[in-house]
């Protein structure tokens, strides 16, 4: 039975723009995200992945309004993200909390990681203090850390210990979803591990969503339930995880599933020759087709849109028909 959709996510857009010269004139935009669209139901993890500087982390930190966006909607509960006021926009960040890939920069050094957490429960309601105590105490034994920890600091924990501070403080308010921006790239292999079993008991225990955003494949197939493909500020593959790993559709997604070590024995690797256009100027008609090893003719002239091509797999690609 397929659950209710939680986030719906319509051609969401952000620019920044460029400006040059004595009188600051308009020189263009860099295209962070450009019409992204998708949506994250109840309890579902919606893994997101793409090279360095393609918008990722940019669409994550715009769905929480904390880049403005440019364009487009964010509609959470049937309300429309973009439009709420400060005021409506507090309530909003109980129900979605934000995670972020540097846990020390994220906590405040001068303040207990107590404090921080305790930061939290007040902005969102919790005045009492012995309740919100007894709040950031439960919430310090469910990632794994003691209660005691509470009256530390961030510089006298390891940066694994750090995550699991920011995963308390991002689930001290009772949230639905969680924007998880690249939580474990920063941490040793065997600390990553840990903190993704983690998230994924939490995500049992508290019928929590997820958007997980991640450069790396091997992560994003553990933890999600579709993965949406990420290059140069748009979608270019959106399909279930099994789908996308045993059936990648666009080169680009074929490219990256090709470098995961435990699949190179089953397909060639694919490597991608030159790097990531500016999105200050984006190639014209498909963004990727400078890098392509299967573009066509169409490809350097129109850009191609998300179809669906079965079953829920979308690909953004003219290899595969109007």
């Amino acid at each position: 039975m397929l659950k209710h959709k939680l986030l719906e996510v319509d051609n969401l857009k952000k620019y920044y723009p460029v400006t040059g010269g004595l009188l600051y004139r308009h020189l263009g935009d860099i295209k962070a995200v450009d019409g992204v669209s998708f949506y994250i139901r109840e309890g579902e993890t919606l893994g997101l992945v793409g090279e360095s500087g393609c918008g990722k982390s940019t669409l994550g930190r715009t769905i929480l309004r904390l880049e403005e966006p440019t364009e487009g909607k964010v509609i959470y509960h049937g309300a429309d993200v973009t439009k709420l006021d400060r005021r409506e926009l507090r309530g909003l960040r109980k129900e979605i909390q934000i995670i972020f890939q540097d846990p020390q920069a994220s906590l405040d050094p001068r303040m207990t990681v107590g404090q921080s957490i305790g930061e939290a429960l007040l902005i969102h309601g919790v005045k009492n203090d012995r309740e919100r105590g007894q709040r950031v105490s439960d919430m310090l034994q469910r990632v794994g850390l003691e209660a005691e920890q509470a009256l530390r600091y961030p510089h006298e924990f390891s940066s694994g210990q750090r995550q699991r501070v920011g995963i308390a403080r991002a689930l001290a308010p009772s949230p639905r979803l969680i924007i998880a921006d690249e939580p474990v790239s920063a941490l040793d292999v065997s600390i990553q591990a840990q903190i993704l079993n983690l998230l994924l008991d939490l995500r049992q225990e508290f019928s929590l969503a997820y958007l997980f955003i991640a450069h790396d494949l091997s992560v994003i197939r553990q933890v999600s339930h579709r993965v949406a493909v990420m290059y140069l500020g748009r979608l270019v593959e959106l399909a279930a995880v099994d789908e996308l790993f045993s059936n990648a559709l666009h080169p680009y997604t074929e490219a990256l599933v090709s470098a995961i070590p435990s699949l190179r024995r089953k397909r060639a690797r694919i490597l991608l020759p030159g790097n990531v256009p500016s999105p200050l100027n984006p190639p014209p008609g498909c963004r990727f087709h400078p890098r392509c090893h299967r573009v066509l003719p169409v490809c350097r002239k129109t850009e191609p849109q998300l179809k669906d091509v079965g079953n829920g797999h979308l690909v953004a690609c003219h290899l595969y028909g109007v």
